[in-house]
């Protein structure tokens, strides 16, 4: 029961850290940076959002070596696809 009870609380812990997330989310989506820090802001933004998602629900916390390995690469190409489509917003 206590580790129930403790598995509980570390998934209430991530809903209060995603939902702060999404708030400052909309929140900064009122800011007036410039059009290239906004996008790097909304960014980080979602960069801790989705790894939150993937260490806590994914269980990607617990998982081996080669899983990490495996989800990093794909992130490191997701990167590298949005970067190569800098240039078309307008962005160096």
């Amino acid at each position: 029961m206590s580790a129930e009870r403790s598995n509980t609380k570390v998934y209430l812990g991530v809903f209060a850290a995603l939902a702060f997330l999404t708030a400052l989310t909309v929140w900064a989506s009122y800011l007036d940076l410039g059009k290239g820090r906004n996008i790097a802001l909304a960014l980080a933004i979602a960069f801790f959002k989705v790894s939150l998602i993937a260490a806590f629900f994914m269980h990607l916390k617990s998982e081996k070596r080669a899983v990490h390995a495996l989800f990093y690469g794909a992130a490191l190409l997701a990167l590298l696809l949005f970067l190569l489509v800098l240039p078309d917003l307008g962005l160096p």
